[in-house]
């Protein structure tokens, strides 16, 4: 992998983590579902007017945006909502075992021991981050934040071709067309007060909006994609290692929070099996 590559895969998990607990305070002024429609259409709204109307890959497309984004990260969002930010980034980091066996069940990949046994360390990380006395009585949101991030790595199996026709930049465009008014259409039927959320909220909670739609879609989003569809799966998989590390300091120097021991055992527990996972691969794919 060249090495602007590599600067730029190194660049998108730092760029994600931050954006990822830097979304929960808006969640005081903006339901989890509406902060996501409004990070999309803000994408959308900026992008589109740079790239032609992808006719022949709408379809496509718009399977990835509901499940990728919609669907994905109102879960994600929703479930970041209900616990504290530092165990959710390390939760997130479920998404890699998952990729496993999505990629398992969809493209017919094979799985080597060691996959099988990094997947089962993760999730035992998983489980001893659930005793937390952080997420004491918050399961639910621990369900809701795994569930997004299975649907997650479904959501890249199917971009992957999407990316490498259209490149990067193309479709983080579509995807925000679509998904940001679907969205928000979705937040208005499940959440309610829609209106009255947007014209209320603060600055700072618009600076964020504008962090999330900018800087995590636009710049981040659009570079894994462009690289999503340039290199192999297994070459860039293991930067989203640098996912828990940014966000976990976010948490504790911005937000304040306070990881328990559980927190740092777990987290690094599931570090540990995705590491195993990622470093494996990157051997079978040279």
């Amino acid at each position: 992998m060249p090495l602007r590559d590599i600067f730029i895969a190194l660049l998108v998990p730092c760029l994600w983590g931050f954006g990822f607990v830097i979304a929960k305070p808006a969640m005081q002024e903006l339901s989890p579902i509406l902060l996501n429609g409004l990070r999309w259409s803000l994408t959308g709204i900026l992008m589109f007017w740079f790239f032609p109307f992808p006719k022949k890959l709408l379809k496509n497309i718009i399977i990835v945006s509901i499940l990728g984004c919609t669907i994905q990260y109102s879960l994600t969002y929703s479930g970041l909502n209900l616990i504290d930010a530092a165990s959710a980034s390390f939760l997130v980091q479920s998404e890699v075992p998952f990729g496993i066996i999505v990629a398992y069940f969809m493209l017919g990949e094979k799985t080597p021991l060691k996959n099988i046994i990094g997947i089962i360390i993760a999730f035992i990380g998983v489980i001893i981050l659930t005793g937390s006395p952080n997420l004491e009585g918050r399961i639910i949101g621990v369900f809701i934040l795994l569930s997004g991030t299975l649907i997650w790595s479904f959501a890249q199996v199917l971009a992957k071709p999407i990316s490498k026709e259209i490149g990067g930049l193309a479709l983080t465009a579509w995807l925000g067309v679509i998904a940001g008014p679907l969205t928000i259409i979705t937040s208005f039927f499940i959440e309610g007060n829609t209106y009255n959320q947007i014209v209320n909220a603060s600055f700072n909670t618009w600076a964020i909006v504008v962090y999330l739609g900018i800087i995590m879609n636009i710049i981040a989003y659009s570079a894994w994609y462009h690289l999503l569809g340039k290199h192999p799966v297994n070459y860039i998989m293991p930067v989203l290692l640098l996912f828990p590390v940014t966000g976990l300091i976010t948490a504790i120097f911005l937000l304040g929070e306070k990881p328990s021991t559980y927190s740092y055992i777990g987290g690094l527990i599931i570090i540990l099996g995705v590491g195993m996972i990622l470093i494996n691969k990157m051997k079978s794919s040279i």
